[in-house]
């Protein structure tokens, strides 16, 4: 009680509030989504340097967002997509197939990072000549790793 008592003091206090959003940070959804989008895009790019998908996991959980893992799906496929390095697609696979695997991403939020790469892969392909390919080869892999449904690997669109 004392210890609730003295909270709500301290942020009752304007200065004492700010101070506290310093020292304990501000984490979660509270962070804006373009802070969190370049966080996880600095994720991947780190994981394709190093390879290091407990780190990259560790990372991603740290965020504390659970409801925008679908934003690192999404980023991960189109770094696939605009890569033409095999090793990135075995990598970006691979730290699918491990955060799958772990719970860290959840049926619905891979299921939501795909469903976007579908509806951009029209503008996708503008810039990335050959990415429906890439994509259908992408989505059977992960089918056949288990990563994904058959339904999900079904609405897969095709040129």
């Amino acid at each position: 009680r004392a210890a609730l008592d003295r909270a709500t003091v301290l942020l009752s206090v304007t200065k004492g509030g700010k101070r506290i959003d310093n020292v304990w940070g501000t984490g979660g959804g509270q962070q804006p989504v373009k802070h969190l989008a370049k966080e996880i895009d600095m994720l991947l790019k780190e994981y394709l340097l190093s390879g290091d998908v407990l780190e990259a996991e560790r990372c991603l959980q740290e965020l504390e967002v659970p409801h925008f893992h679908h934003e690192l799906v999404y980023e991960a496929i189109v770094m696939v997509l605009e890569s033409t390095r095999e090793k990135t697609f075995k990598m970006i696979l691979d730290l699918l197939k491990s955060l799958w695997k772990s719970s860290v991403i959840t049926m619905d939020q891979m299921k939501r990072g795909y469903e976007r790469v579908y509806r951009e892969i029209p503008d996708i392909n503008l810039d990335v000549p050959h990415s429906y390919s890439v994509l259908e080869r992408f989505v059977e892999e992960c089918f056949q790793a288990g990563i994904i449904s058959k339904p999900l690997r079904d609405l897969c669109p095709s040129r």
